[in-house]
């Protein structure tokens, strides 16, 4: 093989090389800044790109795609109580525009210098929130904290180019012993909380015992008060109907020449008869003599005018 094949093939492979270096294919979710002489020249957005070769370099190879990391860390109570964080942050690139890029790309040397801004960005803003509440309200702001943290960091992101989609506050836990008093004082409410239960429980069932127990007094009183109406009423029936017997028994012995003290004498022997036979061994004291029964004949003889007059 003569010399001027041999430069001929170099001249190729050179070429090839050439061409090779010129190529760039770009992945799906990835920008690539591009220098020249270490300054911004642009940018490749996914598929097959070209740039000059030995002159352009590839820069950095930007994501575009959404970006995940955990977070752990301390803050301090304003009563001076630990309290420990797990925290999921979401964030992506603002958008896929050249100035977003370049800020994205020369902002920070690295990525780990992004996290680290990043992470003790987070950590500060949840401290400083942290610190002007107590310990017994933290676990009730999980939602205040995230919508703190995001109202304090969402403008140095878009100033780095980037923005924060998510904060999630997975797990707040605090120093053993708080978490034990705070047991013990959710212990001792529920006890409270039982013991007043119970108490309204007692107070209502015996309340409604007392007005239970008063409608029956009630009802009671009104059923004697009908009962003795009711009596009442009786009584003066039987002795209206007596009267009205005995006034025609007398006209009946007046018509036919007979002494109505004749009656007066039957309702008295049918009054002791009456004692004998219903009394239940109570002692009645009657005046048996003549001189009692005439006095009580008078008496019932008096009530017969009396009625008659008033008739």
């Amino acid at each position: 093989m003569d010399t001027g094949n041999i430069f001929t093939i170099i001249l190729v492979l050179i070429g090839v090389a050439i061409i090779f270096s010129c190529a760039v294919s770009v992945n799906q979710g990835y920008i690539y800044v591009v220098t020249m002489f270490g300054k911004y020249q642009r940018i490749m957005r996914p598929g097959l790109n070209f740039k000059l070769p030995f002159l352009e370099q590839v820069y950095k190879k930007i994501s575009i795609q959404n970006r995940s990391v955990e977070l752990e860390f301390q803050a301090v109570t304003a009563d001076q109580a630990n309290v420990y964080f797990k925290s999921m942050l979401l964030y992506a690139v603002q958008n896929a525009d050249e100035e977003t890029i370049k800020r994205v790309a020369f902002k920070f040397i690295s990525d780990r210098d992004l996290m680290q801004a990043l992470t003790r960005t987070i950590e500060g803003s949840i401290r400083s929130f942290v610190a002007t509440k107590r310990q017994a309200e933290i676990l009730g702001l999980r939602k205040e904290i995230v919508e703190f943290v995001k109202d304090q960091i969402d403008h140095s992101l878009e100033d780095w180019g980037y923005h924060l989609m998510d904060l999630q506050i997975n797990d707040i836990t605090f120093d053993k012993a708080i978490i034990e008093s705070m047991s013990k004082v959710v212990a001792s409410n529920n006890l409270k909380a039982a013991a007043e239960n119970e108490g309204q429980a007692l107070l209502i069932t015996k309340t409604k015992a007392a007005e239970a127990e008063g409608n029956a007094i009630k009802i009671s009183a009104e059923a004697e008060k009908e009962a003795a109406r009711l009596r009442g009423q009786g009584v003066a029936l039987f002795r209206q109907e007596v009267a009205h017997g005995m006034s025609e028994a007398a006209e009946e012995m007046k018509r036919a020449n007979l002494d109505t003290n004749v009656i007066l004498f039957s309702m008295w022997t049918e009054a002791i008869k009456n004692f004998a036979e219903v009394g239940k061994g109570n002692v009645i004291f009657l005046d048996g003599s003549s001189a009692g029964m005439e006095n009580t004949m008078k008496q019932i003889q008096a009530m017969m005018v009396q009625k008659a007059n008033g008739k």
